[in-house]
């Protein structure tokens, strides 16, 4: 079991592994859910990522799916204090439920509280900006937030490296709590944006870094090596982009790693994000219980040799 990370200037120490929920009432359903969390907590596990848009864009859900299967299951298994939950506000769930105002904030907050069964959030995430309204209102929100408990400590994703610096500047001349983490697109394929945009912002701050897509959509796991082998599925439009030949080098080379160290494609693709020295912990969802193999990733150091192979094959 990897030793546990701290998210960056707060107390919030975890495995270095966080269990996306995106997939909870999506490709798996709420027992095959029940079977993931209980399997993922028991190997040790305490980090789980979630948002309330989850999982809006399936045909007959509303979001907050996710969420409410996530608290149905602490409350039958009794772990919330041993787990740290992330979840997330701002994305577009309808014309009503968007973006970052403080009112917006202060009632989307209790639905994911009531929908998790919990009384605070360790981790809440501004999901996507939201540029209508200032950056005051946003994070006197998240102080109101901390100060009542509801929240721990505050994130973002999908913000422009200015807009993230803006707002700690902001937090700084309020003495408003000011974000801790970032969670971005980042995996060995889809490398450039937070390798040239991201990276020296998350040093100068001192900023956790939890990565989502880190298994670029499933491409990864080397089951995808051509447009017939995603044809049926669920992912098939981001799958698309990593058919290439830069795609290609990138299994091959995985799959020689993976040879050498006697483990999956998408166990050496989650050891190398985890041997980035800004990444805290990657973020993976599985749709079967079956496939938590990956949580083996924590215990693979990988050596010099093997990573420049990887580097050198993804660089861009």
């Amino acid at each position: 079991m990897g030793l546990k990370r701290k998210i960056g200037k707060s107390d919030l120490e975890v495995v270095p592994f966080a269990l996306g929920g995106n997939v909870f009432g999506w490709t798996a359903d709420e027992k095959e859910s029940f079977n993931i969390l209980d399997k993922y907590a028991d190997a040790g596990f305490d980090f789980i990522d979630t948002a309330d848009i989850y999982s809006a864009w399936v045909p007959g859900n509303k979001g907050g799916e996710s969420e409410t299967i996530i608290g149905k299951w602490l409350k039958k298994s009794g772990k919330r204090k041993q787990l740290t939950i992330a979840t997330k506000v701002g994305a577009q769930i309808s014309e009503t439920h968007r973006g970052l105002k403080k009112a917006y904030i202060l009632s989307e907050v209790e639905e994911s509280l009531k929908r998790l069964q919990t009384d605070h959030i360790d981790l809440y995430f501004t999901h996507y900006d939201d540029l209508s309204t200032p950056l005051e209102e946003t994070l006197e929100a998240y102080a109101q937030l901390v100060k009542e408990g509801k929240v721990r400590y505050i994130a973002t994703s999908n913000m422009t490296p200015a807009r993230i610096r803006e707002s700690i500047e902001v937090s700084r001349k309020n003495n408003f709590p000011e974000y801790v983490c970032l969670q971005p697109e980042y995996n060995l394929y889809d490398r450039n944006q937070y390798e040239t945009k991201y990276e020296d912002l998350v040093k100068e701050y001192h900023l956790g870094v939890v990565s989502y897509y880190s298994l670029a959509s499933g491409f990864l796991t080397g089951k995808y090596n051509s447009i017939e082998d995603i044809a049926h599925s669920n992912r098939k439009e981001q799958l698309k982009n990593y058919i290439n030949d830069r795609g290609q080098n990138i299994l091959t080379a995985l799959h020689e790693v993976a040879k050498e160290y006697n483990a999956t494609p998408a166990q050496i693709a989650l050891a190398w994000l985890l041997a980035r020295p800004s990444v805290t912990a990657p973020i993976a969802s599985v749709s079967k219980a079956s496939q938590l193999d990956i949580l083996k990733s924590v215990d693979i150091n990988l050596r010099k040799e093997a990573l420049e192979k990887l580097n050198s094959v993804s660089k861009v």
